[in-house]
Order: structure tokens, then sequence, then C-alpha cells
């Protein structure tokens, strides 16, 4: 179940945000698979980004 919807920054088609979606958390668009992290849930509504690429050394 959503919780809420948003707006992907890329293809612009409607992004359903789950139930239990915490900030920081990487959701994948389902019309133009671009991953996006979200940034901030308010009530006034959720906001997400295109996620960064993930580079060679992450976590090194």
């Amino acid at each position: 179940m959503a919780i809420q919807n948003t707006t992907c920054p890329v293809c612009e088609a409607s992004v359903e945000i789950p139930e239990g979606t915490v900030e920081s958390e990487v959701l994948t668009c389902a019309d133009c698979s671009t991953q996006l992290v979200v940034d901030s849930i308010s009530a006034e509504g959720v906001q997400v980004s295109e996620a960064p690429a993930v580079e060679e050394d992450w976590g090194e």
C-alpha cells in the first residue's frame, strides 16, 4: 500500500512511496528505472532526487 505519491525528477512519472519508507531510502521509478533517493518525508509530501551513481571505491 502506498502512503503517497511523488513525481520522478527525471521522467515526471508518478512514483508510489510505499508505507514504511524512510529518508535516505533508495526507490526505483517504475517508468524510467532511475534510482531515486528519498530526501524528506513531511506532511507536505515526499521529496525525492536522482540517486548518485555508485562509484567503484564506495565502501572502501
